[in-house]
């Protein structure tokens, strides 16, 4: 399946790997791209010697192109910039800030940069600093979230720059990639349906709370602070809310949720810790290998649009 995504990354398949803080590490990344899609590393606030290790690790495990999602608001971020640009790596995802400062020099060493978005504003915007392409998330990802959904977002994105769109948010299997195609994008990133792949390294306890979720078992905590997260309900996010809901200031929030993702994802705290997830987590329902994954999903894209052409051929 040839798109103006795949022709950029040189990829085989219009899937992008979404760049999740303590669960993209370089296992899942090469798994991802040796499987045809977009493997991505996500930086979160790791250090830069984390970045460099897990970067190496990839190369070793795969020859394909893969990238790195660098979030603008961690401490590192310049250190993490210049291993980019050192270890050469073909792609970075970037998230929570404008990456229009270290735009010169990652084109001028061959990088593509590809922004997440969550408005036609911010895409137009990040279009003329020179990004290659953009990821419209919608409201149904799971972490931190806008306020549109994706069937919204991305199709008013897409009549409003002239570069590839990425659909993200509530996208797992062949049905929401031809979904997403229909409106006009160009490949698909997915995060949540990766949580449940055997080569990610989260706590098992992770992955069964995952395929445990219904379709209503997601909230959004945070709204009060301006930064809204989509997290699976679970005690933190029960207090999270109740405090909102007093009026509890910012920083006693903030310092409720810190190291909270790391305590669910790596120690499998899934009570006290940050279970963040889309709303899509009620259609997985068992952990497979990332090859498994994506055959799946592009296999059903592909027979739903052959369905779609011969029904309306008839």
């Amino acid at each position: 399946m040839k798109t103006k995504i795949t022709e950029l990354l040189k990829i085989k398949y219009p899937i992008i790997q979404g760049g999740m803080a303590w669960v993209a590490t370089a296992r899942l990344a090469a798994a991802v791209s040796n499987a045809g899609g977009l493997g991505i590393i996500g930086a979160g606030n790791a250090p830069a010697e984390w970045v460099l290790a897990e970067v190496r690790k990839v190369k070793n495990l795969t020859d394909k192109p893969f990238g790195v999602n660098v979030m603008l608001l961690s401490p590192h971020v310049d250190e993490v910039m210049e291993v980019i640009i050192e270890e050469k790596v073909p792609v970075i995802t970037t998230g929570a800030g404008n990456p229009g400062k270290y735009i010169k020099k990652l084109k001028e060493n061959n990088v593509k940069i590809i922004p997440v978005v969550a408005s036609v504003a911010l895409a137009k915007r990040l279009e003329k600093t020179g990004v290659d392409a953009v990821i419209a998330e919608g409201h149904e990802s799971g972490g931190h979230i806008g306020e549109l959904t994706t069937m919204a977002l991305v199709p008013q994105v897409v009549d409003n720059v002239s570069i590839p769109v990425v659909a993200a948010g509530g996208i797992a299997d062949g049905r929401g990639l031809v979904a997403a195609l229909a409106l006009g994008a160009q490949a698909v990133q997915i995060g949540t349906r990766f949580l449940c792949a055997e080569e990610t390294e989260i706590h098992p306890a992770v992955k069964e709370a995952v395929i445990k979720a219904g379709d209503r078992d997601t909230v959004i905590t945070g709204a009060s602070t301006g930064h809204p997260v989509r997290v699976i309900k679970n005690k933190l996010a029960r207090r999270f809310l109740e405090l909102e809901q007093k009026g509890a200031p910012p920083e006693e929030l903030e310092k409720l949720g810190a190291g909270s993702l790391r305590r669910c994802m790596q120690e499998g705290d899934i009570e006290e810790g940050s279970l963040m997830a889309g709303q899509i987590a009620g259609l997985i329902k068992e952990i497979k290998p990332v090859k498994e994954i994506i055959e799946e999903i592009m296999h059903e894209a592909r027979e739903i649009m052959k369905r779609i052409v011969r029904e309306f051929d008839e």
